[in-house]
């Protein structure tokens, strides 16, 4: 038989009994429905918190620091150096961390793979303010290649000389704006102590205001010209020892393999410093997830697996009613082979009918509940939908499904392509 006839055979032969075809057909649908829903839950959460990692801060960075021996429990004292200096770290009571100087920053750029260096300073403004109205605390960020997820305005420009800022949709209200438009394109005053107690007001214009963000700090992301205003204002009236020495780095480096990051971090670790990724900060809510979805998925394998030993079931009890039909068509010349094809033709397009439904009901209720669920109890989550359909994982579970029928139609194929065509014959 051509494979166009082998097809529309199989095709009939399918619903030859329509009762058990459809039984079998709805067990595949209960797992390919199961599998396309997991996905689209993995793929909608995963967008979200790849968007919410972006907003954080970039991939291809290092935060780096300098190791110091002193703070790991156990330690005791480390001799005094004149040239070391130390921060105020926070956390346990005398934690300090040591700051990074010129020579600090142009030996990390020495390393191999780190493309550009730049230090991070430690902003602590003591208030915001617009148009005269109530002062409140703030709490500022370097943008540093971070993409805030923005409900209104325009992304921070970097490279500009006029300090710009990004606010937190939490503060508009407060500030005195009626919404975030009317916010945009404001300029807001920032007071910032200096080294003496002495308070300097910084003004910034009103770029963006960023949603709520799951992973966000609260505070606010400046440009490098406002971050430069607040450090110089900041640093007034310090000594001139103080105001080249930082707190961090962030060193950024062209997208490369986990090898190279790694080969890169142990470079900087022998040199004395400690670098962290963003994937090393907060990859960990990844993993998890990725586990939850991977639990969800082997519960649906399971199914699907019950499912393939329903089309065993199937294809064996049509062998065994088409007996005689078989010993005919062997009688007539037709091979082996194109039986085995048949049969096994009949289980893929069960699997692919089942799948096919299967799917299509999962992606009209999953993008259903999803819209429900946006616009009600996870609106708080802007830009999240819980369930995101991808072509591409969709056509995988297809193909799957279609793979675990084929399979489990090899059986009853094998055993009708095996008949004898007189035994068959005389099968009653």
């Amino acid at each position: 038989m051509k494979p166009l006839e082998t097809l529309k055979t199989a095709i009939a032969n399918s619903f030859r009994s329509k009762l058990r075809t459809t039984l079998t057909i709805l067990a595949i649908f209960v797992g390919a429905f199961t599998l396309t829903i997991t996905n689209g839950l993995g793929t909608g959460i995963s967008n979200y918190i790849d968007s919410q990692i972006a907003a954080v801060g970039p991939s291809n960075a290092f935060t780096v620091t300098k190791t110091d021996a002193g703070t790991s429990p156990g330690s005791g004292p480390q001799k005094y150096d004149p040239n070391t200096r130390v921060l105020a770290a926070g956390g346990r009571p005398g934690s300090t961390q040591v700051a990074l100087n010129q020579s600090d920053l142009d030996a990390v750029a020495a390393v191999p793979g780190i493309t550009a260096v730049s230090p991070v300073s430690r902003l602590s403004p003591a208030f915001i303010q617009w148009d005269n109205q109530d002062k409140y605390q703030l709490s500022v960020s370097p943008l540093a290649g971070a993409q805030p997820q923005l409900a209104s305005g325009e992304a921070l420009d970097d490279a500009g000389s006029q300090p710009q800022i990004i606010l937190p949709t939490s503060y508009i209200t407060p500030l005195g704006f009626t919404g975030n438009d009317q916010a945009v394109g404001q300029d807001v005053t920032i007071g910032i102590p200096d080294a003496t107690g002495s308070m300097h007001a910084v003004t910034a214009r009103i770029n963006g205001v960023e949603d709520n963000a799951l992973l966000g700090s609260g505070g606010a992301f400046a440009n490098k010209a406002l971050t430069s205003a607040l450090a110089d204002a900041q640093s007034t009236g310090a000594p001139a020892a103080t105001k080249n020495t930082w707190t961090a780095a962030t060193a950024t480096f062209s997208p490369t393999s986990k090898k190279e990051i790694n080969d890169m971090k142990s470079r900087l670790s022998a040199a004395g410093y400690s670098a962290q990724t963003l994937e090393d900060r907060i990859g960990t809510v990844k993993t998890v997830i990725n586990g939850i979805i991977g639990v969800l998925d082997a519960f649906a394998i399971i199914a699907l697996v019950a499912a393939g030993f329903g089309i065993v079931n199937t294809l064996l009890m049509s062998v065994q009613e088409r007996t005689r039909e078989i010993g005919l068509m062997k009688a007539m010349g037709m091979g082996s082979g194109s039986v085995f094809a048949l049969f096994s033709t009949e289980a893929a397009f069960i699997g692919l009918l089942g799948s096919l439904i299967g799917s299509a009901a999962a992606i009209g209720l999953g993008t259903a509940i999803s819209g429900a669920l946006a616009r009600g109890p996870l609106s708080d989550l802007a830009g999240l939908q819980i369930l995101s359909f991808a072509p591409a994982p969709v056509a995988g579970v297809i193909l799957l499904v279609m793979v675990i029928a084929f399979i489990a139609g090899t059986l009853p194929a094998w055993r009708a392509a095996r008949q004898n065509p007189i035994d068959s014959l005389r099968y009653e």
